[in-house]
């Protein structure tokens, strides 16, 4: 069993997902992102250099995540990290989603990420180590508005990294999950932009008052894959400048 670490990251080809794999593939963790665009991913395989690798897998596809980590597995040999970063988002008024449009989100975001991480632990229990990080949001922290099927899967994401971490921590398995508050990014800034009473509420309720960088949240995602984090599991992790204490 080699000692480089093998980590897949889900939704590696753009926002957070590449700013997590930049991080693991700069400290030299070979690094598998997966995602639906092959075009995206092979775009930010060549930006993220010789420790990457793209595999395209639609996570909303259940039946076809068996195959993708077999795939992985005979390909790399072992998967020590992973990172369920893949997730959608839809904003509309309450009594407009259908239960299409709430199962397709709870899909992705919850049902994938169980899907995964059970077929991923199969490989991690053979050698009673890994390490497992969920995306979370401040969705699952306080109310927000028009976002109930991803305030729903995210608040899941939560019971389910801590029901997780204890049943598996014991078995040399960590499972922690990162909250991230508002991280910039182009989508980011226009929309705060083009709202200034929400981005007066935004900055108003975070103490540090301006965004966070996507290696903001790269850098969380290092530490709690690394020996540095060794003691911890079960914890979700708020990386907001204090969003989510702020008044």
């Amino acid at each position: 069993m080699s000692t480089k670490k093998v980590a897949i990251v889900t939704g590696g080809g753009s926002g957070l997902g590449f700013a997590i794999a930049q991080k693991f593939t700069a400290n030299g963790i070979t690094t598998i992102i997966a995602g639906r665009d092959v075009e995206k991913l092979n775009k930010a395989k060549n930006e993220l250099g010789e420790f990457c690798h793209a595999m395209a897998c639609d996570v909303s596809d259940l039946k076809t995540i068996p195959p993708f980590v077999e795939n992985v597995l005979s390909q790399f040999g072992q998967i020590d990290i992973l990172v369920n970063n893949a997730g959608i988002n839809m904003k509309k008024e309450f009594t407009e989603v259908t239960d299409e449009d709430f199962q397709n989100i709870l899909t992705t975001n919850v049902t994938a990420v169980f899907a995964l991480s059970r077929e991923v632990v199969k490989h991690m229990l053979t050698k009673n180590a890994g390490c497992i990080i969920n995306i979370s949001s401040m969705a699952a922290q306080y109310g927000l508005p028009k976002v109930i099927a991803y305030s729903a899967s995210k608040t899941a994401i939560d019971g389910m990294t801590r029901a997780m971490a204890v049943e598996l921590s014991p078995k040399g398995i960590r499972v922690n999950a990162i909250a991230p508050g508002f991280i910039y990014s182009a989508m980011t800034e226009k929309a705060l932009n083009s709202d200034p009473e929400r981005k007066a509420k935004v900055f108003g309720r975070t103490p540090m008052g301006h965004m966070g960088q996507p290696e903001d949240i790269g850098n969380a995602a290092l530490y709690l894959a690394s020996d540095a984090a060794k003691y911890v599991t079960g914890v979700v992790l708020p990386i907001d400048g204090g969003n989510s204490i702020g008044f």
